[in-house]
């Protein structure tokens, strides 16, 4: 009896696996860096700075697990899944908003020839195609080179809830895509929804990217559920309606490469901003941003990388008397040197200079989630080490 029930296991297993073939992968990555951070506020807003040591989580990538697989439907198809959540490898606690699978959680279909369709909590398309073309976000400077408040998704922070999406396959070169996140409140289609769509191309070592996302909102009408929510993080300006354009190339001269980039965010109604890890209130009529990025990567040799970074940022704060024009100016610098493929050591600095802001505090230097500056100036150098599994 024992070997018939054994037989029948195995077989049906092995009638399985002629079936359909499927996979599902565990993967992660833990980055942690000691780091130097100046004129840190020492009691909130307009209180006197100091420089402080201390060990943070995803100065460069932010750390994360996941699982991700596939199985093969037949005639060139196939059913995708990805399921990630993030956490801080300094205490364990899970991030964006407490949520298990909070950066990115959907389901969907890729067919060869025609392109893919999920559905879910996924990203944008200025990180899909213009991001990985600079240095912040998934370029080589990582959330350290963040622009300010992240007006421009430059660093992964905005997730699109509720979304559909499609990315065509690429013909000579072109990868074109779209994707809209619906509110998911009753009588109300367009409040609280999004959408994005974008265009890149690839030829040899040149690479070129577009990208639009419109965010629709009513600042006075907030919906925890709609397709950009501030509850867990993923609305670093907050406010009213929200338009954000992305260019961006990148040419390699074999391991060597430069990078271009300008971003425009314009954000109404504004009524906050994502400084220090956490949103400031700035309330005012209209907050535009423009970003003007350049630069360089240069492979000392292949596995040790020097790499460099200037980006000057304007913006318009609009709100009668206590308006301004802040300026920002921000060098970044990395020593990278890669150990195996999966792990690297890096050392990093940020020099971020802000003037215009108006003695205004949401107006302060402020690096990524470091705690802001008391004044302009700010000043941040980091040692970590990054993991991938």
């Amino acid at each position: 009896m024992n070997k018939k029930i054994l037989i029948a296991c195995l077989g049906g297993l092995s009638a399985g696996a002629a079936h359909a073939q499927s996979s599902v992968t565990l993967y992660g990555l833990v980055d942690t860096s000691i780091s130097y951070v100046s004129n840190q506020r020492t009691n909130g807003a307009n209180s006197p700075g100091s420089g402080g040591v201390q060990m943070n989580s995803g100065n460069l990538s932010a750390s994360r697990w996941g699982l991700r697989g596939a199985e093969d439907l037949g005639g060139g198809m196939s059913a995708i899944f990805m399921l990630e959540g993030g956490f801080s490898s300094v205490n364990g606690k899970t991030s964006n908003g407490g949520k298990l699978f909070g950066r990115q959680s959907y389901v969907g279909l890729r067919a060869n020839g025609y392109g893919t369709f999920t559905m879910g909590r996924q990203y944008d398309f200025i990180l899909t195609f213009v991001t990985p073309l600079g240095a912040a976000g998934s370029g080589w400077g990582g959330n350290l080179a963040m622009h300010p408040y992240d007006n421009d998704d430059s660093i992964q922070n905005i997730r699109i809830n509720n979304a559909v999406r499609y990315t065509s396959e690429t013909y000579r070169g072109f990868t074109a895509g779209a994707m809209y996140g619906f509110s998911n409140t009753a009588g109300s289609f367009g409040n609280n929804a999004a959408y994005s769509a974008g265009l890149s191309y690839a030829n040899g070592p040149f690479k070129a990217g577009a990208a639009i996302l419109k965010i629709n909102r009513d600042g006075n009408v907030a919906n925890a559920d709609g397709a950009v929510s501030s509850t867990d993080g993923s609305a670093t300006i907050t406010g009213g309606d929200e338009l954000i354009w992305a260019l961006g190339a990148r040419y390699a001269f074999g391991p060597h490469s430069v990078g271009v980039s300008w971003t425009h965010s314009a954000t109404d109604d504004v009524t906050g901003v994502w400084q220090g890890g956490s949103t400031t209130a700035l309330k005012g009529n209209t907050l535009i941003f423009d970003n003007f990025s350049i630069d360089g990567r240069y492979a000392v040799t292949p596995s040790l990388y020097l790499s460099a970074a200037y980006t000057y940022t304007q913006a318009r704060f609009d709100a009668g008397s206590r308006s301004a024009r802040p300026k920002w100016n921000q060098v970044v610098a990395q020593i990278d040197k890669v150990i195996t493929p999966r792990t690297d050591v890096y050392l990093e600095g940020v020099f971020q200079s802000v003037s215009g802001g108006r003695g205004n505090a949401a107006f302060d230097a402020s690096v990524y989630t470091l705690t802001p500056s008391s004044n302009s100036n700010q000043v941040v150098v980091a040692a970590g080490l990054r993991h991938r599994f």
